[in-house]
Order: C-alpha cells, then sequence, then structure tokens
C-alpha cells in the first residue's frame, strides 16, 4: 500500500514518521522515497538542498527497514533528513560555500551525523549557507541563492538558511544547523521553523570546523537542531548531545524546571542599547508576554537585572571578530593576554546571566529586529543597512540579539509566534540559563500545546 494512504509523510514529524517506520505502518524505504520526490518537487524554486546523495539514502533505508526489530529503540528510524552544508559527510563536499574547497576530500562523518545515522536517521543530502557561514543572507558562488518561501525577494535568513527552507517547505522534517551569531535562530526566525542553540560544549563540533582543520572547538560556536516543532528539537538534542567517546564525564542536564506554563517566571526584553525592533516584531513580544500571563505565568519587562548589555555586545563582538578572521590574510591577531582578558570578562556575564535566572526561568526577546528583509547585493556589510519601521539602521547591529545567548554560552530556542503584517514569520527567543536546554525546550512545548505557536 503506498505511504500516503498509510500516513502523511508530507506533514509527519520525525517522531511520528519513525514510529510509523517502526511500527510497520510505512518502511524506510517509502519514506526516503517519499522525501526524495518532495525534494525533487519543492527545491527548485527555492535551492535550498544544494548537495544530494539520493542512492545511498535508499542504500541505508533498505539497510534499516532489513535489520528492523519489533520496538526498535532508534529514536530517528528511517527518518530522512538533510544537514547544513558546513557539516562534515564522508563523500560528500564541505565547501563552507567557497570554490577553492569544492574538491576537498571528506572522509569521516561529523560526529553528529555519526549519531544521527546510529539513532536510525538517513541523510539525503546537504543544505545551502552563505559564503563562509558568515550572513543573515544564505547565497554563494559554489551553490547559489536560496530564497525565502515566503517571500522569494527576501533572505530566509543565514547562515542555515537552506536549513530552514528545506523544513519550511516541507522538504525534510528534521535538520541540523549551526550558530555562532544567530545562524539557528535567525533563519528559524525568518522562514516560520523551530531551532535550538544549545549551551556552548555539549554538543561535539568535530566535524563541523573550517574546511581544512581540525583542531580545538570553535569558541561560542554550537551545532544544534531545527524542526517543524519543539518536540522534534528534543528528540535530536537527547541524540546528538553529549561528550564524545572516552571523555571521563558524563551529560547530566538539569531537567525543565517546570511542566506548566502557569509554573514559569518569564523576563521580556524588546529593545537593546541602540538597536530596536520594529513595531510588529515588539507587538509579537507584547502578545506573548500578554498570553503567558494569562495561563498564569509570572512575567516581568523589568529588565534592570541584566547584566550591562551594550559592555557586553562589545566583548562579544571583539570575541566574534578575532574568531571569524584567524587565518584570513591582513588580520590583526590579538594578544594572548587580552584574549584571556576576553575570557575573564566572558565568564563574568556567564556569572551575571546566572543570577538573573536564579530570579527568572527563562528570557523571552526577539531573534533579529524585523521579519525577513529583501536581498542586499553588496557584500560589505558596512555598506548596508536595514530598515526598522523606516529607519535605516546599521546591518551589523543585529548581532546584538544574537550575543545575548552565544557571548555567555546560554541555550537559546527559537519559535515563531506571530505573522507580520505581510504574512512573513515572526520568531522570539527563548533564553535560558546556563545547561537549561531542557527548560527552554519545555517552555516551548507547552506554548505549542497552548496555541501560542504559528
Amino acid at each position: 500500500m503506498a505511504p500516503q494512504e498509510m500516513v502523511d509523510l508530507g506533514s509527519a514529524d520525525a517522531r511520528e514518521t519513525a514510529k510509523a517506520v517502526r511500527t510497520g505502518i510505512i518502511s524506510a524505504q517509502e519514506a526516503c522515497e517519499a522525501a526524495i520526490a518532495r525534494i525533487k518537487h519543492f527545491n527548485g524554486p527555492v535551492n535550498a538542498v544544494v548537495v544530494r546523495d539520493f542512492d545511498r539514502a535508499l542504500a541505508a533505508a533498505r539497510q534499516i527497514d532489513a535489520s528492523r526489530q519489533p520496538d526498535d529503540p532508534r529514536p530517528l528510524l528511517g527518518v530522512p533528513m538533510t544537514v547544513k552544508e558546513s557539516n562534515d559527510v564522508a563523500g560528500l563536499p564541505t565547501t563552507w560555500g567557497m570554490e577553492a574547497f569544492k574538491d576537498l576530500p571528506i572522509e569521516a562523518d561529523a560526529v553528529v551525523v555519526q549519531r544521527l545515522k546510529a539513532a536510525g536517521a538517513i541523510i539525503l543530502g546537504k543544505t545551502n549557507a552563505p559564503v563562509a557561514l558568515a550572513d543573515w543572507q544564505t547565497e554563494n558562488p559554489v551553490y547559489g541563492r536560496t530564497l525565502n518561501p515566503y517571500d522569494p525577494s527576501r533572505s530566509p535568513g543565514g547562515s542555515s538558511g537552506g536549513s530552514a527552507v528545506a523544513l519550511a517547505t516541507g522538504m525534510v522534517p528534521l535538520e541540523i544547523g549551526s550558530d555562532i551569531g544567530g545562524s539557528i535562530r535567525v533563519p528559524s526566525h525568518m522562514c516560520g521553523v523551530f531551532g535550538h542553540k544549545p549551551t556552548y560544549g555539549i554538543v561535539p563540533l568535530r566535524g563541523h570546523g573550517f574546511p581544512g582543520t581540525d583542531g580545538v572547538d570553535v569558541p561560542m560556536a554550537v551545532v544544534g537542531p531545527m524542526a517543524r516543532n519543539a518536540g522534534d528539537l528534543v528528540t535530536a538534542m537527547e541524540v546528538i548531545a553529549g561528550p564524545e567517546d572516552g571523555i571521563g564525564y558524563r551529560l547530566d542536564l538539569p531537567p525543565a524546571r517546570h511542566g506548566a506554563l502557569k509554573d514559569f517566571r518569564v523576563l521580556v526584553l524588546d529593545a537593546l542599547p541602540g538597536v530596536a525592533a520594529d513595531v510588529e516584531t515588539r507587538t509579537a513580544v507584547s502578545d506573548l508576554a500578554d498570553s503567558l500571563s494569562e495561563a498564569g505565568a509570572t512575567v516581568s519587562d523589568d529588565v534592570s537585572i541584566l547584566p550591562r548589555l551594550d559592555t557586553m555586545h562589545s566583548s562579544y563582538v571583539k570575541m566574534l571578530n578575532t574568531v571569524i578572521t584567524r587565518g584570513t590574510p591582513g588580520a590583526e591577531p590579538m594578544d594572548a593576554h587580552a584574549w584571556m582578558e576576553l575570557l575573564d570578562e566572558q565568564m563574568r556575564v556567564t556569572r551575571a546571566w546566572r543570577a538573573v535566572f536564579d530570579e527568572h526561568d527563562v528570557v523571552i526577546a526577539p531573534v533579529f529586529s524585523t521579519p525577513a528583509f529583501p536581498y542586499q547585493t553588496d557584500p560589505n556589510w558596512a555598506n548596508r543597512s536595514l530598515m526598522v519601521d523606516g529607519v535605516p539602521q546599521p546591518y551589523g547591529a543585529q548581532l546584538a540579539w544574537a550575543g545575548l545567548a552565544t557571548f555567555p554560552g546560554l541555550p537559546s530556542t527559537c519559535v515563531p509566534v506571530a505573522r507580520s503584517s505581510e504574512s512573513l514569520p515572526i520568531g522570539l527567543q527563548l533564553i535560558g540559563a546556563p545547561y537549561g536546554d531542557w527548560t527552554t525546550l519545555a517552555l516551548a512545548q507547552l506554548m505549542e500545546s497552548a496555541g501560542l505557536t504559528r
């Protein structure tokens, strides 16, 4: 019997797909073939899935069907998915959007990809990203431009823009992105999907490094899941989080602080020093705050408890620029002692955030000042501006929203909560205490159950 007569694979999430395969309602091969058909049908206009590995995916699906046992414990059994191009998959290119790396041999899967496959996932290919993962647009000379499915003239966000579009168009139910400057959260916001930036260090980064490098983890950078609902984010995090084998400790994240909306203590933030959000984004924050309050949550907008956000942002930009310009011709390296002082400041800021989460469970803030914006062609950020309620704002100022969680290494879950007057998605980020990933994800699930997401 055809899979669509059993389960609608176009709308099924990752857990529903795995359950259907586990119980024999469909085969892994049927799930894989259906996803391949969706990619062939939907990808052309948006250019999200830029590396295809369909033959090996079908072979992996057949192997799963041959090995599947009743009550197979693999949580992603037979789930077809894609990963951001920057994640290594043996035999596929990892270019980071740069032609110089088109023929670089990739001989091993990233740790995260290894874990996904061990959990039963089937990797169909890779999704697009901007050059060096360094933009909130998704365009590069290797694979071209990815378009926002809500408005093709607009960016889908970046750098995990292809990932978000593959989800938003229904091509796949699950994706893996990465984030150092909002690269999971911004495309999730602009394409109306869910994304989770984990606490720094809890998901291995090996296999997600600049092409040709293999060294220490990049400071502040994380790899994390993207999906069409919060529950799939949880399942994916259960699969990919935890130290690599041979490390002398195990990950033991604290459980979610609460199991009901009424028990959450929420702090809302809708503006940053020198960085305003537009009226529709601020309205989304206000409306969510009202809905949470009506559900019984304790909601505050007294942001005086927060650390100095302008000072924190300055330190974040210094660290980010040092990280992303490493090895760039002409870049001026930071003095080692200055770097250590920056690390000291990062620790002080993280401690200050810990104090915030003694009084609040989650901080809710915008991901970006506006919904998806029209593509900009000037490669120089200094020449770009973003219109916020008709007022031009420096493009790079948007880093401040990302830095709220990135510099102190906090978990942040992006949740779609509204639509703009032009029917563009608006997402907000739920920021938690260090290692409070299950708390932000629990709130996202509760909001979804209460009808507060869209």
